[in-house]
């Protein structure tokens, strides 16, 4: 025991000694005197904080209903230029004054997600706490993408992969998870994989590897997301390699035609190696038919991406979540957290039915990075499975706010959203200037006001002018989006806070502009 006691002694000398070295405090030199030592202050630090808490406290408190208010750019130009500080030569002493008004700026000018008024676009009302947690990775500044960079996050990402697996329904130890800043980049890297598992030597010998074997092609519905046809642009695939298939009355990949476009596709000299499925369309939420589209394509022998930035939080949901039947027979799902999850852009989570899968996305060496002699620390390295070697710590407001409140906190909001949606729909059924689109999914609706005396040619550039209307003027915050060729009007319930009635707010509004609008045209006819 003595021998123990004397052999432990150095380890426990060098504790103390790394210990006194970080409290022990250090004399500035001149160099960090004056000014630039002040910019790091830590009290400086709290005094700033404090006034920005103020100011964004009153901002979520507010209850007004504000749309969106343009404003010129050279008029915002010259007001941001004017809080810029006139010093040059030497470091400028912090202005609290200056501060604020910055801060009153930029919340000003952006989309008002946290107001009952913001229906246009899927962007999230974030929940409070999870801001403050982006704060905390903002000021401690840990990159994620590997584990001695930082380490929580890249425990909190494996953590809240094993979490959303349960509702996913992958074997526990054979499906892998990667946090990418979107899902634009999701998709991408969902689709290198099953390129490269598909063509084995194409990340090596590009283009030359396919000689002698047909076009490489993707697979997709008729409205997917444009960063599907982006990547196919970025992976060299080309826009003319994208087998549309064709949608149904509901706006979902048909699943009887789709085995037909898949042939014909291949009597034109195309290789589909992947299917892109959708849960939750951009354009009206639509989900397509996961599970059939999963048996074509295993019986294709290609593989399934399913892009659920939108509707994959979903599945969180125990009423909801049968909107992603047969998800569990995917080979890969995006899967954004900034959308319906509520937390601060970009938090995408993209998942792989088999982990060995989220290796042949990009196939490199760095000596910088990757090391030579892995173990316990760099098993939770993300670095060679996804594009960015520098990476925010995006996974930390999710996991925060999932292990205060539980899943309950984002099911019961998404429940309400889907089910706000399905109350205005039957309210606009009830109006007889206003037709819906279509039934709704999620919490996505699109729809057109359709006055008495409207000429069928006037219908898609009515909802144009309404539309750009309440984006200069109105206190609601609305999109557009075309549908078979014609505009119709969009909404996206994304606030707790919106209701039936604000609804209705929303709806006499669109009506008095349509009424400006139309009287303003016949005026000017008549002149």
């Amino acid at each position: 025991m003595a021998e123990a006691r004397a052999e432990s002694a150095p380890v426990i000398q060098q504790r103390d000694t790394r210990r006194q070295l970080r409290t022990a405090p250090i004399a500035a030199t001149t160099l960090w005197a004056g000014t630039l030592a002040e910019v790091f202050d830590a009290r400086l630090f709290r005094a700033s904080t404090e006034s920005v808490a103020s100011r964004l406290e009153k901002h979520l408190a507010g209850v007004a209903i504000r749309g969106l208010e343009l404003t010129d750019p050279e008029i915002l130009t010259k007001t941001a230029r004017g809080l810029m500080t006139p010093e040059r030569d030497r470091i400028a002493a912090f202005d609290e004054e200056r501060l604020s008004a910055i801060v009153d700026l930029y919340v000003r000018t952006g989309i008002q997600v946290h107001s009952p008024g913001a229906m246009g676009r899927q962007f999230s009302g974030v929940i409070p706490l999870a801001g403050v947690v982006d704060f905390v990775s903002s000021v401690v500044n840990q990159p994620s993408s590997f584990y001695e960079a930082g380490q929580l996050p890249n425990v909190a990402e494996r953590i809240m992969a094993e979490e959303l697996n349960r509702f996913i329904g992958w074997e526990p130890d054979s499906f892998a998870m990667v946090t990418t800043s979107g899902g634009s980049l999701a998709n991408l890297t969902a689709l290198l994989a099953a390129r490269n598992k598909h063509f084995p030597d194409y990340w090596s010998q590009g283009g030359g590897a396919l000689a002698g074997r047909p076009r490489p092609a993707i697979a997709v519905g008729a409205d997917v997301h444009y960063s599907v046809s982006r990547a196919a642009g970025v992976m060299g695939i080309g826009d003319e390699q994208l087998v549309r298939l064709p949608l149904d009355a509901d706006q979902r990949i048909c699943l009887d035609r789709a085995r037909a476009a898949l042939a014909e596709a291949e009597r034109r000299g195309l290789e589909v190696f992947c299917l892109v499925a959708s849960a939750g369309t951009t354009a009206v939420g639509a989900f397509d038919p996961i599970d059939g589209l999963a048996d074509l394509a295993r019986e294709k022998g290609i593989w399934l991406h399913v892009d659920g930035a939108h509707g994959a939080s979903l599945l969180v949901s125990d009423k909801l979540r049968g909107k992603l039947g047969g998800i569990e027979k995917a080979d890969s799902l995006t899967w954004d957290a900034h959308k319906m999850m509520f937390v601060p852009a970009p938090c995408t989570l993209l998942f792989y039915r088999d982990k060995r899968d989220s290796l042949g996305a990009f196939r490199q060496q760095a000596s910088y990075v990757f090391d030579e002699q892995p173990d316990i620390y760099t098993a939770l390295d993300s670095g060679d499975k996804n594009f960015e070697c520098t990476k925010r710590p995006m996974i930390m407001p999710l996991w925060a706010l999932w292990s205060i409140h539980g899943r309950a906190l984002f099911a019961e909001k998404i429940e309400y959203l889907c089910q706000l949606t399905e109350d205005i729909h039957r309210i606009l059924v009830d109006e007889p200037d206003f037709e819906p689109v279509h039934r709704p999914e999620a919490n996505i609706l699109c729809f057109r006001h359709l006055p008495d005396g409207l000429g069928e040619n006037e219908v898609h550039r009515l909802q144009l002018d309404i539309r750009n209307r309440l984006k200069i003027q109105g206190n609601f915050f609305i999109s557009k989006v075309d549908i078979d060729g014609v505009a119709a009007l969009r909404v996206v319930m994304m606030n707790h806070r919106t209701t039936t009635e604000h609804f209705r707010m929303l709806l006499g509004e669109i009506r008095r502009a349509g009424y400006d609008l139309r009287h303003r045209d016949h005026s000017s006819d008549s002149e």
